[in-house]
């Protein structure tokens, strides 16, 4: 059995801790990206600007340099790039740890990972099938439901005496496209 390093024990074991500041790459920025990356410029590991530690959420702005706003009238915010470079470091380096980890793990002991993932696609094929057929239904219900509405638009359309089977498509404008003026 392959021995786990400690930091991937550590990532399996639940945390409790639920912050509600602003999240970068779905992690608090100020409980948990700033400490970190304070303690890596400390440890001489990063060189990341004090100006960017001390104000990383910035306004941000329009191409012609005006305030930029959300669709809700919000003014509109965005990471420092230093912060936000060194946390997509971070993230590809996880990624590159993850998999890294996995391969020691699968190399190790090829036959009770492969084991493992057969008992896991097996396990999973009821649950797949069954979503398979319930998305295959909505997915007709939805098109029932269209083609029903279009043939009551049609009856109705009939029924106000407006010729459906010739109708024409029309631009923006309601003129008939195609037709010579």
């Amino acid at each position: 059995m392959t021995e786990a390093p400690n930091y991937i024990k550590a990532l399996l074991k639940p945390n409790g801790k639920q912050s509600q500041g602003k999240r970068v790459w779905s992690i608090d920025l100020e409980t948990v990206w700033l400490p970190f990356f304070y303690a890596t410029n400390v440890a001489e590991l990063t060189a990341i600007p004090l100006d960017s530690l001390g104000a990383p959420i910035r306004l941000a702005y329009t191409a012609d340099g005006s305030v930029k706003f959300t669709k809700s009238g919000r003014p509109a915010t965005k990471v420092v790039k230093e912060i936000s470079d060194s946390v997509k470091m971070v993230k590809e380096n996880f990624t590159a740890n993850l998999i890294s980890f996995a391969n020691t793990v699968r190399t190790e002991n090829p036959n009770t990972y492969n084991e493992l993932v057969r008992q896991a696609q097996e396990a999973g094929a009821p649950i797949r099938e069954r979503d398979k057929q319930n998305l295959d239904n909505a997915i007709a219900k939805q098109r029932e439901a269209e083609l029903m509405a279009l043939l009551k638009g049609i009856e109705t359309a009939e029924a106000k005496g407006i010729e459906t089977a010739e109708a024409k498509p029309r631009n923006k404008k309601g003129d008939t496209i195609g037709a010579k003026a």
